[in-house]
């Protein structure tokens, strides 16, 4: 069911058949946009690497430290009503840039690394600005 973990990815232990490292930006940029656009957590999950971290800008103990951690944060912000499109997916090297419109209106960006294993960071920016800035960084 969209929007839901299988049970094998509750755990952290479960990869898609359809993961197959290793993993550029570019050749994952369409499956991430179609993972976050129809909520699809199994997908998505086989596009993380097992030890994924998630959090804001600059935090170098990030909330989220795994797989399992970034896919709970999902799907209890999908559990509690937030929902967003999928502006654009634009590839940066080693990094695809998000740009997210939230149901209210507003508007975020998540930059996300990627290694040979799938994502391996992701951070929330409040503009384009300050992602693609991080960039440089």
């Amino acid at each position: 069911m969209v929007g839901e973990m299988s049970e094998d990815l509750r755990d952290g232990q479960g990869d898609s058949p359809a993961a197959e490292p290793p993993f550029t930006a570019a050749s994952i940029a369409d499956r991430v946009r179609r993972a976050l656009e129809t909520a699809d957590l199994d997908e998505f999950a086989a596009l993380l690497s097992p030890d994924v971290q998630w959090g804001p800008p600059g935090d170098p103990t990030p909330p989220c430290r795994n797989r399992s951690q970034v896919l709970r944060w999902y799907a209890k912000g999908r559990a509690q009503g937030r929902r967003a499109s999928v502006i654009g997916v634009e590839v940066h090297g080693d990094a695809l840039v998000v740009h997210l419109r939230l149901e209210d209106g507003g508007e975020r960006w998540q930059v996300m690394l990627v290694g040979p294993d799938g994502v391996q960071d992701i951070r929330g920016y409040e503009d384009r600005r300050s992602a693609t800035g991080a960039l440089s960084r």
